[in-house]
């Protein structure tokens, strides 16, 4: 629009310019007072199109606010959302917590009846009297054991050692009670059991055949160390019995099996 207006203009000032050239004062020259009007029309034309621009600016501006308006609804709706989802997150951290906590109090209370149970379990019943002598029930005791009645016969001589623990018979019946479960291979209870006969029992018969025991049991249980020094002892301090010929055995075996 502007380059129109500017092609009408330059042959107008063409004309104003051969008009100067004339003698007649500008003010009276008819030629002058219509150019002075078509410029004064132009300007207001130049203005209509500057008014034009104006005005594209002023849509531009209202698309832009709309624009923006749009933008912060959008913005406004993910706030809600957002405090709605940290509001959810909160109701779920309370209700995880609570069942947390709850849980926690019954397993608490599991441990403390578990404990109760063990507490009970390890208070051993009061010893039944038994009929007859102690070498009556020593020698039923070890019928079971010679009978292969194992269980019944760990039992028989935990009744004995409980009824007669002063008994001669004590020491004997503490190393058949230790038999009992080596022979079903329950090595980690007869090991404490074996050593039991040393420790309460030290003038006892039966404490090279225990201590040989001690070095079997470790010897099952892969415990080449404690097995080798259980077996020298038997052969340091027991040197003329059998078991220290068995004890000698074990030790070639395992020097053999450990090269």
């Amino acid at each position: 629009m502007r380059d129109a207006v500017n092609t009408v203009r330059i042959p107008l000032l063409t004309v104003i310019l051969a008009g100067c050239a004339t003698t007649t004062p500008p003010e009276e020259d008819p030629v002058f007072l219509k150019l002075t009007d078509l410029e004064a029309r132009l300007i207001r034309i130049e203005r209509v199109i500057d008014n034009q621009s104006l005005i594209e600016l002023t849509t531009r501006i209202d698309q832009l606010q709309s624009e923006i308006q749009t933008v912060r609804g959008d913005t406004e709706t993910l706030a809600f959302q957002t405090d709605n989802a940290a509001e959810r997150q909160r109701d779920l951290y309370v209700d995880v917590d609570g069942r947390l906590q709850e849980l926690e109090l019954t397993l608490a209370q599991l441990q403390i009846s578990m404990q109760e149970l063990l507490t009970e379990e390890e208070a051993p019943p009061p010893p039944v009297l038994l009929p007859g002598s102690d070498q009556d029930n020593y020698q039923a005791a070890f019928n079971l054991l010679r009978d292969g009645n194992y269980e019944e016969a760990t039992g028989a001589f935990e009744q004995f050692l409980a009824v007669f623990p002063s008994s001669p018979l004590a020491d004997n019946a503490q190393y058949w009670l230790a038999e009992t479960y080596y022979v079903q291979r329950q090595y980690m209870a007869a090991l404490p059991a074996f050593q039991l006969v040393l420790d309460e029992y030290p003038g006892s018969s039966k404490l090279p055949d225990a201590l040989l025991k001690i070095g079997f049991c470790n010897y099952e249980l892969q415990q080449w160390d404690a097995a080798r020094e259980a077996l020298q002892r038997v052969i340091r301090e027991f040197s003329a019995t059998t078991a220290a010929r068995l004890a000698t055995q074990r030790l070639e075996r395992i020097l053999q099996e450990q090269g």
